[in-house]
């Protein structure tokens, strides 16, 4: 199991760290998942060179045209050079067309593969990841990254191939036809490379903090401007505020785009400088070998139509470092999410919960929210007696234990912050206890599949989700196979059906944005339907009835009624008939189980559970007649 402080400093430490050098094992793992691919691969790499081969041919047509055909008036032969100069380029096209579509088949399958493998593994990580990450920057890395990432199988990494290739065949053709020309041709290879390595560095920093930028706007438009966010500075009247937040970050990456552009035309102003002092140096010194007829016009023409091929390859392999440097970083920040070390896993030998009777025991159970749980609980005194200002753990439970029988309802009671919604998470494992463990059966929820302990435990949570979906999808959710039959009796059992009858569409209506077209009771109700329609062996139940009607508040409470029967409930309970009916009351304050026992009990007690009962649930109670 990997050290929640560990996974903690791992995220800390990719946010904060500097860029990575492109060294081999980079390479090899951007390797890996093209090497799947080897076949479209290879079909890619014969279409480059059997383009990069045909393309050779056009200038030593050009030559033999002026120092042949036209001097020789060869009217057979001007008419072969013609077809070869349309069907060339057309044969050229209808092979690139061709590399095109392997290089897309190549593309868009690492794409794929990495955005199916980062959202898989990012399934597998545990709530701490979401609390400390922002949804922006992981859409961000889905889309923005991954993309970038492509970029550097199908665009960068062709690129390179297609330019070495044009660029030895074409240096070779030079040579044979002219070595003293050929040799002055590369002369200006030096102007081209000089710049490279610094333009590359300077636009990689670029680019990865143009990235961190569009993740920080991303986030920001997924808060503001979903609806809870809207809702949120609509009613504060924040749109000025937060429309200058937005200014900030969208300024921000304004500017990096200007500059990255500034830098990249200067560095296309230098290549293209370097490409024409090279061809004035091939006109002027071929030129002298013409006039002293050491070669002919139709050569120095050739060398000519070769300098493009020669000095394009140069200045697209001096761009594409720079391009393929800077295409790096969007695997570094998708790597960086896949080497996350998954909290919460199965145990190499899990064992799968077939039946579950519903047993559960919390044994000596501590939990910290804290990043390091092994920092100390009060940092050490320094030489002068001062106690240093350092994060000091703060234990959301400490040595909690209690056990709940098969078919129990037990309710968990205590002020905010006692510790309730720690418990509950704590038991279907969406964190582990820092300290203790919890058993199910006598089975420790470490040793079991997540999978099967996920089967046999059902969540009402207090802020119920829905998708953007129909009633019925949400619904289907619980059970994928459910026939109408099953959903309407679930849905008559959670009290909703006569309420989703008497819309437009029944239960193909769709809810809207998290529920949002549903008011609190109507999604509650839902939501309760979908664990019915589940049916697990345990429930967990946070009652949020507070902020409703006493009709809908009624029509809950009767939906609670089958939902409780024949199942093992822990129930974080706002309402006194809930306590009443608990077969046992938790009383958690401060991390700390103070009281447990039956209402009649904690009452004799007069302790915290009499104290809260009195005045929190005292004013529930019915008068007696």
């Amino acid at each position: 199991m990997f050290h929640s402080g560990g996974w903690m400093s791992f995220l800390q430490a990719s946010e904060s760290r500097p860029a990575t050098r492109v060294d081999r094992a980079l390479l090899m793992r951007v390797w890996g998942y093209a090497a799947p691919y080897w076949g479209p691969i290879l079909a890619v790499l014969v279409t480059i060179v059997a383009i990069s081969l045909l393309e050779l041919i056009p200038p030593l047509l050009f030559r033999d045209l002026i120092d042949n055909v036209l001097p020789n008036r060869d009217f057979r032969r001007l008419n072969l050079l013609a077809v070869g100069l349309i069907g060339i380029p057309l044969l050229s096209g209808v092979l690139s067309v061709v590399q095109r579509y392997f290089s897309a088949r190549v593309g868009e399958g690492i794409i794929f593969d990495l955005r199916q493998q980062m959202y898989e593994h990012l399934q597998r990580m545990s709530l701490r990841f979401f609390t400390h990450t922002k949804s922006g920057d992981i859409i961000s890395r889905f889309n923005n990254d991954v993309v970038g990432a492509q970029t550097a199988i199908t665009g960068t990494l062709p690129n390179i191939v297609t330019n070495t290739i044009t660029l030895v065949t074409t240096l070779g053709v030079m040579l044979s036809i002219e070595w003293r020309l050929a040799l002055l041709s590369v002369a200006v290879l030096p102007l081209f490379l000089l710049p490279a390595r610094r333009v590359a560095n300077v636009l990689r920093s670029i680019r990865r903090e143009s990235m961190a930028h569009n993740a920080r706007m991303s986030s920001l438009i997924g808060e503001t401007l979903s609806i809870n966010g809207a809702l949120l500075v609509k009613t504060f009247g924040r749109q000025d505020q937060e429309a200058q937040r937005f200014r900030e970050v969208n300024t921000r990456v304004r500017d990096l785009g200007v500059r990255r552009a500034l830098v990249g035309r200067w560095f296309f102003m230098g290549l293209g400088m370097a490409g024409t002092i090279g061809t004035a140096l091939i006109y002027w010194v071929g030129g002298h070998l013409v006039l002293e007829g050491s070669i002919s016009v139709g050569t120095i023409v050739a060398f000519a139509a070769y300098l493009t091929r020669l000095y394009g390859p140069i200045s697209a392999l001096t761009n594409v470092h720079v391009e393929f440097v800077t295409s790096m970083v969007s695997f570094e920040r998708v790597f960086e999410y896949l080497d996350l070390p998954v909290e919460i896993q199965d145990a190499p030998n899990a064992i799968v919960l077939r039946t579950v009777k519903g047993h559960i025991r919390f044994e000596d159970v501590s939990f910290t929210y804290m990043s390091d749980p092994s920092a100390p609980e009060r940092p050490p005194a320094t030489g002068n007696g001062h106690i240093p200002v350092t994060p000091t753990r703060r234990w959301a439970l400490r040595h909690i234990s209690f056990e709940i029988e098969p078919g129990q309802l037990v309710a968990l009671v205590g002020p905010s912050g006692a510790g309730k919604t720690t418990i509950t998470y704590l038991l279907p494992r969406l964190y582990d206890p820092t300290e203790g463990r919890i058993t199910v059966d006598g089975h420790d929820i470490r040793e079991v599949t997540l999978a099967s302990l996920a089967h046999h435990i059902g969540m009402v949570t207090q802020e119920t989700y829905l998708f953007h979906d129909t009633i019925r999808a949400n619904l289907l959710y619980a059970k994928p196979d459910a026939t109408q039959e099953e959903l309407e009796a679930a849905c008559r059992a959670a009290n909703i059906h006569d309420f989703i009858m008497k819309l437009p569409d029944g239960y193909d209506t769709v809810v809207g944005e998290r529920g949002y077209r549903l008011s609190g009771g109507e999604k509650q109700r839902l939501a309760i339907a979908r664990v019915i329609l589940k049916n697990p062996r345990i429930l967990i139940l946070d009652e949020a009835t507070s902020h409703l009607d006493s009709h809908t508040e009624a029509l809950i409470q009767a939906a609670l009624e089958p939902l409780f029967e024949g199942r093992t409930s822990l129930v974080i309970a706002h309402r006194l008939s809930t306590i009443l009916k608990a077969d046992k009351i938790l009383v958690l304050e401060k991390g700390h189980l103070v009281e447990e026992g039956t209402h009649d009990e904690l009452l004799a007690r007069d302790g915290l559970y009499a104290h809260l009962y009195h005045t929190q649930f005292g004013a529930q109670a019915e008068p007696v007649p």
